[in-house]
């Protein structure tokens, strides 16, 4: 099968990075499985196992399809969709108009929320990862996303952590300093911040964190800080908002609304297991199982079949900002 995966954002990953991370795992999986993948992504791109077709944002999207391509992948919403087969995957929660029959959404409940039960998880290549120490010192917790976006709530994160009698959070992906929140000044001399860190000083905070702190306060379509984190041995304590509680399930963590009840738990991380957490995420959440179920949708697209019987919408918009955290 020739694929076209077409990614928002330079690959590879080099910071941040969530649609472009998943898409290069699935497009790498998909080679190893004897298939023919194609890259359509922004300048800048490169890949050692896939051709890179620089996309032109002056363009249509059709005029930039190369021949012979039996189906598109897209990860990003266009104003006028392809008329060669394709499947996009919803990674947002930011439509506010129906999306195509053809449409994948990464949790069952970003499903839910628009009428779906179309959903793959996203799945990495643990591979990509390096090596794991699940018995060496782990002396803080860490946040781990773009701190700026109010919903992820950071602030929650450090109110947990300042509530304990001496635990360290070590945030990455955020500054002391952040006017974005409304001038945020963090003092505790318990936090610590790191900017968005590149893949080697994430995995290395990783590697020492006794868990993740992540009080999100919307819901999360997937969350690959949490398998990240799982994959390295490290308890998640959050909400239950999104995809949540499909992924943290209670032998790998504990989801509340409740600042306090995070506190006490994460007073207790102990009583979690590394190795659990580590085979849970290097189990269910890696980019083989992604890429089998992807394929199966090809298959049903490329017979005339549809994923959806009616066009995906968001079910009552964003009716609330901010769910509910509570102290």
């Amino acid at each position: 099968m020739r694929v076209l995966i077409q990614v928002p954002t330079r690959i590879p990953a080099y910071k941040y990075g969530g649609t472009n991370r998943v898409a290069w795992c699935l497009g790498k999986e998909l080679v190893k499985k004897g298939h023919e993948v194609l890259f359509l992504a922004p300048s800048g791109s490169s890949s050692d196992f896939a051709e890179v077709i620089e996309y032109d944002p002056s363009k249509g999207l059709e005029d930039q399809i190369p021949s012979g391509v039996d189906i598109i992948h897209l990860n990003h919403e266009f104003e006028h969709w392809p008329e060669t087969p394709f499947i996009f995957t919803q990674h947002g929660n930011f439509n506010h108009y129906p999306l195509p029959l053809n449409t994948v959404f990464v949790s069952q409940r970003h499903a839910e929320r628009h009428g779906s039960d179309s959903y793959v998880y996203n799945g990495l290549d643990w591979d990509d990862y390096g090596s794991v120490d699940l018995n060496g010192r782990r002396s803080f917790f860490h946040f781990l996303g773009n701190a700026a976006w109010r919903i992820k709530n950071v602030k929650g994160a450090i109110d947990v952590v300042r509530h304990t009698r001496q635990e360290r959070l070590e945030v990455l992906g955020g500054h002391r300093v952040n006017f974005r929140m409304g001038f945020r000044l963090t003092l505790s001399p318990r936090v610590g911040f790191h900017g968005m860190v590149d893949d080697h000083a994430k995995i290395k905070f990783l590697r020492q964190s006794k868990g993740l702190i992540f009080p999100v306060r919307w819901d999360e379509p997937f969350g690959l800080a949490v398998i990240e984190s799982l994959y390295f041995g490290c308890p998640v304590f959050g909400t239950p908002y999104g995809a949540l509680p499909e992924l943290v399930r209670s032998d790998v963590g504990v989801l509340s609304t409740s600042r306090s009840e995070l506190t006490t738990a994460i007073e207790q991380s102990e009583d979690f297991s590394p190795l659990r957490c580590h085979e849970y995420a290097r189990d269910e959440f890696n980019s083989e199982l992604m890429a089998q179920r992807y394929l199966k949708r090809y298959e049903m697209i490329l017979n005339g079949q549809t994923l959806n019987h009616v066009e995906p919408a968001m079910i009552g918009g964003h009716t609330r900002q901010f769910l509910e955290w509570n102290k």
